[in-house]
């Protein structure tokens, strides 16, 4: 020992070994009681959930609302109100604290089950069963089946798709983990909650890594060869280079990077914000899309010319240099039965130029969806979109347009420059795929009425093929006026004509070939059997417009919905839903001056209630079923809405800049599990214009992140609404772009 062999005390000599027991009992005294102060202590936890009464922590938000929690949900106007809240975080009962995260983490697993399918409370509808998920089939599904069909390859799986559901597996399955640890170490040790200690826990640093990364963001504005109208998978040289074949257009196809960008796309010098519809039909802001080549080559056919300031739409185009409106009277007149806006509702615009034909069509109660390649009619679709008329960047090359089977009422081709009747028509067989049985196809093409040697040959070839195709030649009729001519066609309703046939060419589709399945399916040269069963989809001819935008399919009897409830009645309560919300909320109560939206866009469509909603307003809405999402994109069809398919970890095939709205109702929450949510955001502000609106309804923790991210952009939020751990986030785009500049390598050519 460091003593000494004796001491003394009061003056006499003693043995140390008492002492020293003494020493030893209370030393250990005081380790016991350290340890028992600390076995009392927990390290603090962090609730995933935000809480239904406030925001994300280290968010400061400024609430702006024009209803009350309750009145929200009904959609009854109230006195304006303005809420300030800011979140501060709560000290927890350590007697209860235990309790209180058992039961969040339960709140949090029950509300992910919903799998984000909306607001349900109130009979506003049910959330999706875990049975339900299984029973409705999503696109990504319907097209993997489809691939491996046409692969030849008998498994069950396909390897992508199990790649991609095993990785979200993974992801869902650690974030489960994680809550169940947690949740079990409360139920087990009903330890308490502290707000301060010298421990973490990794839920914790991993919560407020993602936060801080969140926050942390600093965009760049992207350099890239299309500059301003940059479109990420239209616009991948590094895989357009590598290419071996451009001879069916593949070039024109989507080729998405490996990984989406997170930049932002530039403004055009001189932007202005888009004029108001109708005016924006017959002109648009040059410096906009300041692109004057069309001009030069198709000015006297009436697309596009310059007029100062201006790019001008005097109606016309190669088929119709008089105006469109004339031709479409003519066409009307050539058929009677095609009786626009009536019978004939949706229709598909193929090789649309700058879509002045649909852009009249309007006039008519008709929608139509036109699309063209982004190649050397530069900017085409662009202006057609900057107008205020729906169209999209498409071609017609190896793979299936994103539409289901037989949903168009009408397809149009005005000189659209198709090869329809070459390789046994493989392309004019996936336009009898999305043609609904009965609808007609337009033909005006030089081949109909020009005596040439090749436009006779062309036409002998496809009088052969449509025969073939069963397509019945209802007239062949010449506009005097234009000096042009148009076939009309229609196709069969029933399999009689397939039965009869002498010779399987084109040949029957197999039964085993869906033909909803669209998303990345190779095209195949055979033709799918007429629905001849009327409980079935495209056996009846919807009923006319209006009606049809409110009637429920008759189909839809035997199926479940995608909330759970009889299809029919899901269907009608979503649509008195999206009615009530859209009127009483978003008419009236966000501030939004409906007058400048035009391009709608519905980025998590599934009935098609919202689109329905707004049908009285002179706008158009696409709607977009994600490919992993419930197939419900038949219906929106069926009510004479139109939509399409798409992945949301990808880029949209539209030119930046080109919605006044967008729309997502709980689409983030669940796609996040799959991909960048920065991506996404970036994403969107490409696709929206300055000035634009985009609104959010999801869970609190993702209307959090986006409501950081676009404040990082500058934008302004215009109101929060949370109710129940349910939010609602309407923000305004402004015209704030970064200094710093990033350059992505893939996008140079």
């Amino acid at each position: 020992m460091a003593m000494g062999k004796y001491s003394r005390v009061d003056g006499k000599k003693s043995s140390g070994y008492g002492l020293t027991i003494t020493i030893v009992l209370v030393v250990s005294l005081c380790l016991v009681g350290a340890w028992m102060f600390m076995s009392s202590w927990s390290a603090p936890t962090e609730s995933v959930d935000f809480s239904s009464n406030q925001t994300p922590k280290d968010v400061e938000t400024t609430t702006k609302t024009y209803f009350t929690n309750e009145e929200f949900d009904k959609g009854s106007k109230t006195e304006e109100t303005e809420v300030v809240t800011e979140s501060n975080e709560e000290k927890p009962d350590p007697e209860s604290s235990g309790e209180e995260k058992t039961e969040q983490v339960e709140e949090k697993k029950e509300f992910e089950d919903k799998n984000g399918e909306g607001d349900r409370k109130d009979g506003e509808g049910e959330s999706e069963s875990d049975e339900t998920k299984q029973k409705e089939k999503t696109q990504l599904e319907e097209s993997s089946e489809e691939n491996k069909s046409e692969d030849g390859n008998g498994t069950e799986e396909n390897t992508e798709e199990n790649t991609e559901k095993k990785t979200e597996d993974s992801a869902g399955e650690t974030e489960e983990n994680t809550e169940k640890s947690t949740g079990d170490q409360a139920e087990i040790t009903k330890e308490s909650s502290s707000g301060s200690g010298a421990w973490s826990t990794q839920l914790v640093e991993s919560q407020n890594e993602k936060k801080a990364q969140v926050s942390s963001i600093k965009w760049k504005v992207c350099n890239v060869t299309a500059g301003p109208d940059y479109i990420p998978c239209l616009d991948n040289w590094q895989a357009i280079k590598k290419l071996h074949s451009t001879k069916h257009y593949e070039h024109r196809e989507r080729h998405c990077p490996e990984e989406s960008p997170t930049c932002l796309v530039s403004l055009p010098e001189g932007y202005k914000r888009s004029i108001k519809w109708p005016k924006s039909r017959e002109k648009i802001w040059y410096n906009n899309i300041p692109h004057t080549k069309l001009a030069q080559v198709k000015g006297h056919q009436n697309w596009v010319k310059m007029s100062g300031e201006y790019l001008t739409f005097p109606g016309g185009g190669t088929q119709f240099k008089n105006g469109a409106l004339h031709y479409i009277d003519f066409l009307q007149e050539s058929y009677p039965d095609i009786a626009w806006g009536n019978r004939t509702r949706v229709i598909l615009d193929v090789g649309c130029g700058v879509a002045s034909f649909g852009g009249y069509l309007f006039d008519r109660d008709v929608l139509a969806l036109s699309f063209a390649p982004k190649d050397e009619h530069e900017a085409q679709v662009q202006f057609a979109l900057e107008r205020g008329i729906p169209a999209m960047s498409n071609v017609m090359g190896t793979k299936r347009l994103p539409f289901p089977g037989s949903v168009f009422d009408l397809i149009h081709c005005a000189r659209c420059r198709v090869p329809w009747h070459i390789e046994g028509g493989k392309l004019l067989l996936e336009l009898n795929r999305a043609l609904r049985p009965g609808g007609f196809f337009v033909w005006s093409a030089t081949p109909v009425y020009r005596k040439t040697e090749e436009d006779v040959g062309i036409w002998k070839a496809m009088s052969k093929l449509t025969k073939a195709m069963c397509w019945k030649l209802m007239t062949i009729k010449k506009d005097k006026l234009n000096e042009v001519g148009a076939a009309i066609y229609q196709k069969p309703m029933s399999n009689d004509c397939y039965n009869q046939r002498s010779q399987n060419e084109p040949p029957l589709c197999k039964d085993s070939d869906d033909q909803n399945a669209a998303w990345n399916v190779p095209l195949e040269a055979c033709m799918h059997k007429v629905t001849e069963d009327s409980s079935k989809r495209g056996a009846v001819w919807p009923e006319s417009w209006p009606e049809r935008v409110e009637t429920v399919p008759q189909w839809l009897d035997s199926q479940e919905g995608v909330y759970g409830k009889p299809a029919q009645e899901d269907f009608t309560a979503d649509q008195e839903r999206w009615k009530t919300i859209v009127s009483k909320s978003y008419l009236n109560g966000m501030g939004i001056d409906w007058s400048y939206v035009r391009n709608v866009m519905d980025m998590r469509a599934v009935y098609g209630g919202f689109a329905a909603a707004l049908k009285d307003l002179k706008l158009w809405v696409m709607n977009v079923v994600p490919i992993d999402s419930a197939d419900t994109l038949p219906i929106i069809y069926e009510r004479g809405l139109f939509g399409i398919y798409h992945d949301w970890c990808e880029s949209f095939s539209t030119y930046p800049r080109t919605y006044d709205l967008l729309h997502a109702d709980h689409l983030f929450s669940a796609l996040k599990k799959r991909c960048s949510l920065v991506s996404a955001m970036a994403e969107v502000d490409r696709i929206l214009r300055p000035q634009g609106t985009f609104i959010v309804r999801d869970d609190m923790e993702t209307i959090g992140e986006i409501e950081k991210m676009v404040k990082s952009m500058k934008w302004n939020v215009r109101m929060t609404h949370s109710k129940d751990g349910e939010g609602v986030l309407s923000v305004q785009k402004s015209l704030w772009r970064p200094t710093e500049v990033e350059t992505v390598t893939w996008a140079i050519a």
